[in-house]
């Protein structure tokens, strides 16, 4: 698990302009939303091109975050990164990035069948929580995304993002979820990336910025008094 700590200088402003360390002091069940990003096979497993070995370790948590999201009768909601072929043509600018050996590796790991596609099989997914699909960083773009779509239908307000990475997709999804006016919660113990450098550098400027940070137990507690 990643060693994680908010920087007292930032929970200092964050105390002067909200009155408060914590802006989400409370979570209403029915609209609340937990978003996993990413669990997949590529991201998750042993030896996988983009292998994120800290994303093994919130497995436990994120089961522990969807659970309780459901007793609260909010919704869980699994994202999940399709890249096939059309991909290196509609994402040019991504795959420009990476050599031909990484794009084809990319390229056949993430497609549906793919070595890397499937979500981590100890993952708690139940029939119910809706698989949506995404061709980009974030889980929001290209917009109006079915994301966006489908929190407006279960009348979500607040989304809590887990998953790997961090640093990349976790936070692309969260900031875009705050410019797109809901209330956003990054969970610091229900996220992963490749080393806690990155991981402590994304959350804090996020919970200086754009929304709160708070660990899987706060979280729990508060869903637990909805």
């Amino acid at each position: 698990m990643h060693k994680f700590s908010l920087k007292p200088e930032y929970i200092e402003r964050v105390k002067r302009r909200s009155g408060r360390k914590h802006t989400v002091v409370s979570l209403e069940g029915p609209k609340t939303a937990l978003i996993v990003v990413d669990m997949q096979r590529y991201f998750v497993g042993k030896g996988q091109p983009s292998e994120c070995p800290v994303a093994r370790d919130i497995v436990p948590n994120i089961n522990l975050l969807a659970n309780a999201t459901r007793q609260a009768r909010g919704s869980v909601i699994w994202i999940q990164t399709h890249s096939g072929p059309e991909s290196v043509e509609y994402w040019s600018a991504y795959y420009e990035r990476m050599t031909d050996e990484g794009t084809k590796k990319r390229v056949e790991g993430m497609k549906p069948g793919g070595s890397g596609f499937d979500l981590w099989p100890d993952l708690d997914i139940k029939d119910e929580d809706p698989i949506i699909p995404k061709t980009r960083y974030s889980a929001f773009i290209p917009s109006p995304s079915k994301l966006e779509a489908e929190l407006h239908k279960r009348k979500i307000d607040t989304v809590l993002i887990t998953g790997v990475s961090t640093c990349t997709c976790c936070e692309s999804t969260a900031r875009d979820a705050m410019m797109l006016n809901f209330r956003t919660m990054m969970i610091s113990d229900a996220n992963a990336a490749p080393d806690d450098n990155l991981h402590n550098a994304t959350l804090n400027q996020f919970y200086l910025q754009f929304g709160d940070v708070q660990n899987t137990q706060q979280v729990i507690s508060m869903l637990g008094a909805s």
